[in-house]
């Protein structure tokens, strides 16, 4: 599995970048693998619960809540009448999870997370836009969550029609055109079929977090090391989320 959590090389990467890559690389390697969480996480200034505070304690948090979810040891955790009523004070989410539309792929589900933990994007296939964007850049610099996690999925519906309008050459109705435009520039030409909707899966998810990554304002945050943007692939038959380099 590859490690790598941002598109930058470690050869132009001050070493204080690269610790912190060293950091997330470990938790985004966690994701699915049955990793023991241990937490040092401090309380959110509205809540007394934990809530991690940097990209692997964010990772590690989410690779718990997958495994639950799989094992079907579900917490449904933070949805008490105390938490709800906490929440009213203020929001200190820990993790940002942009995420395909599909309805199979829940993100507060299938990472066993509860209310005030994710701050929720989802966008067919991901695709960015400046809404999209914004929202994210929102939860980033106001809100100074340390983890940006692209969430892609198996069969998903809105890459498989951005590779068959490809292959065709018809256009799709305006707004879908729009998301297959987008997704268009990851499609993998090395493969045939299912196969080439399932290689451009991962390559899309690869260049959403590039392009992320490469924003200037979610950029400096990366640099000054609070920040990991980190990308996974969620599979429907085994709902395992696991780590996508």
């Amino acid at each position: 599995m590859n490690s790598h959590s941002t598109p930058h090389t470690s050869a132009a990467v001050p070493p204080a970048r690269r610790a912190l890559l060293r950091t997330a690389v470990t938790g985004a390697a966690a994701l699915g693998v049955g990793l023991a969480v241990t937490s040092s996480a401090s309380a959110a200034p509205s809540m007394s619960r934990p809530r991690p505070t940097t990209p692997a304690e964010a990772l590690r948090e989410l690779a718990a809540g997958n495994r639950r979810w799989r094992a079907h040891h579900q917490r449904h955790p933070h949805e008490s009448p105390a938490v709800r009523q906490a929440l009213t004070a203020g929001q200190h989410p820990f993790a940002i999870v942009l995420g395909c539309v599909d309805s199979r792929v829940p993100p507060e589900l299938v990472l066993d997370q509860g209310l005030g933990d994710l701050l929720t994007v989802r966008s067919a296939g991901e695709v960015l836009d400046e809404a999209v964007l914004g929202s994210i850049a929102y939860g980033v610099l106001e809100l100074a969550v340390p983890l940006i996690l692209v969430l892609g999925h198996q069969s998903c519906g809105a890459v498989r029609a951005a590779v068959e309008a490809d292959e065709s050459g018809r256009p799709l109705p305006a707004h879908i055109q729009y998301l297959a435009d987008r997704i268009r520039p990851a499609i993998d030409h090395s493969q045939e079929g299912d196969a080439r909707v399932d290689t451009t899966i991962d390559a899309n998810i690869r260049l959403v977090r590039s392009q992320l990554a490469a924003e200037p304002d979610l950029a400096a945050q990366v640099n000054a090391g609070r920040l990991a943007v980190v990308g996974a692939r969620y599979e429907l038959d085994s709902q395992l989320v696991h780590h996508i380099g």
